[in-house]
């Protein structure tokens, strides 16, 4: 996969599968993403000045470029678009294919997306179940409701409570939205009970992601936030790689988001190239168009 071309969304991406060819990779049943931050796969570290360096070849990533890398594929040149900063718009980037014109940072309602031309509606239309995992931050509750606002996590990189047929006019107590996200802990509880969705958003804590210059954390993990988020992946994946529905067709992608660091403007291609290679759901081809949204502004 070194000579894919195309998207910048995704600026490290690993896709770990059981040992599938090319073409076997329509057999995929089930697909977990793992969204980390911040981070390039390579280019010229300039992001090392902020605590956000390339992660190829550095030893603050020995899991990555160790264990993952020896069973994985990695696109190289996957770019992050211009001034398509901070996370936010990145994040609705992968859920509807577009950030309809948002470049900041909210909470959902500011706006609310009246679409349901976005990625987990169509799987969920099409009959591919779908479940989103988030993990609270350090020192933050876990959440029995519909995570609306940054009391339990940095909201915005969980891109489907945007969405007013997910979120139920921001509704805390949304049956759509508590049916499909959970808390982090539920992944493990899920894959044992093999009751694990089809398609699975992991979303880890600003401590655990590898973003720069996040306070407090956990004192007993590495301080180095590139160490802390690789030791994240070296205990987590190995759990669900161990799973029943891994070993039966999965594929893991782990992506870092959004570095800070200027880049090329390539095509704007990522979601589409990863929408399509996800598993078809009833013959269909699952790619947003959201050309036709309402948005809401406060």
């Amino acid at each position: 996969m070194k000579h894919l071309r195309g998207g910048f969304t995704l600026l490290f991406l690993l896709l770990v599968t059981v040992g599938l060819s090319h073409s076997q990779m329509s057999k995929v049943k089930t697909v977990w993403v793992v969204m980390m931050e911040n981070h390039n796969w390579v280019g010229n570290d300039a992001g090392a000045s902020f605590g956000d360096p390339d992660i190829k070849d550095n030893p603050l990533a020995p899991f990555v470029n160790g264990t993952l890398l020896k069973i994985s594929a990695h696109p190289q040149q996957y770019y992050n678009p211009p001034g398509n900063h901070p996370s936010q718009p990145n994040y609705l980037w992968l859920e509807s294919g577009t950030n309809f014109g948002f470049l900041g940072d909210s909470q959902p309602g500011q706006p609310q997306y009246f679409t349901e031309k976005h990625l987990t509606r169509l799987l969920q239309d099409a009959g591919v179940s779908w479940k989103a995992y988030a993990e609270p931050d350090f020192g933050s509750p876990v959440f029995d409701t519909c995570p609306l606002d940054f009391s339990f996590l940095d909201v915005n990189h969980l891109a489907p409570v945007y969405f007013n047929d997910i979120n139920d006019g921001l509704n805390p107590e949304s049956p759509e939205c508590l049916a499909h996200v959970v808390p982090y802990y539920q992944l493990a509880t899920d894959l044992a009970d093999h009751t694990t969705a089809r398609y699975n958003l992991v979303i880890p804590n600003l401590c655990h992601q590898g973003h720069e210059g996040v306070s407090p954390c956990d004192p007993s993990e590495p301080a180095d936030n590139t160490l802390r988020s690789d030791k994240w992946l070296k205990q987590n994946l190995p759990v669900i790689m161990e799973s029943a529905a891994y070993r039966e067709g999965g594929a893991i992608s782990s992506s870092g988001m959004r570095p800070k660091t200027p880049t090329s403007s390539a095509m704007a291609r990522f979601p589409f190239s990863c929408f399509r290679r996800l598993p078809r759901a009833g013959g269909r081809r699952l790619t947003p168009i959201a050309s036709t949204t309402t948005i809401a502004r406060p």
